[in-house]
């Protein structure tokens, strides 16, 4: 896609923040996740993270005509994962010289998903991270989300299976050097 915008998200734009991530979520993931799993994610784990809207790191990509097509965001704080109701939060501040920065809370609409709205909103936080000063990245991928950010030259590092209210559900953490 051509004519993208991308910028800091606003705090009164979260409730339709929240609904293009529970879309995509819905669409996205089908034939990764089981429906139960997709609903335990979203109502325990997906949603924004008001501190980094708070933060500035939280970004929206928009087209020409101001449809959200994608939010996504990168973090100087502990938290890896994980949007507000996501209990294991830690708002602690990264030392970027001994840590990396976290990619965080990224969906993309499913109308303009392969359409390098994931790719331009990556670029755009990775470019900031390293202009904060961090020299790697790490997130913890969805499984519709590793062939994306391994394509981006995130590598893997096993997987792990995260309690959402009884039904468990399967990340991976991955990590990139900038």
């Amino acid at each position: 896609m051509t004519d993208l915008i991308i910028r800091p998200a606003r705090a009164d734009e979260i409730p339709a923040l929240e609904a293009l991530i529970t879309a995509s979520a819905r669409i996205l993931s089908r034939g990764y996740y089981s429906p139960e799993e997709t609903e335990a994610a979203i109502t325990h784990v997906f949603g924004v993270d008001s501190e980094l809207v708070a933060d500035a790191t939280y970004l929206v990509v928009e087209d020409a005509a101001g449809d959200r097509l994608g939010c996504g965001g990168w973090s100087k704080r502990a938290t890896l994962f994980g949007g507000d109701r996501f209990a294991g939060r830690e708002s602690g501040l990264l030392d970027p010289a001994h840590d990396a920065a976290k990619v965080r809370a990224f969906f993309v609409a499913p109308q303009a998903a392969r359409k390098g709205v994931g790719a331009a909103l990556l670029k755009a936080c990775e470019d900031a991270a390293a202009a904060a000063g961090f020299a790697r990245t790490e997130l913890m991928a969805t499984l519709p989300g590793v062939p994306f950010y391994a394509a981006h030259g995130y590598a893997a590092q096993g997987e792990i299976s995260l309690d959402c209210g009884g039904v468990a559900v399967r990340f991976v953490p991955m990590g990139k050097a900038l």
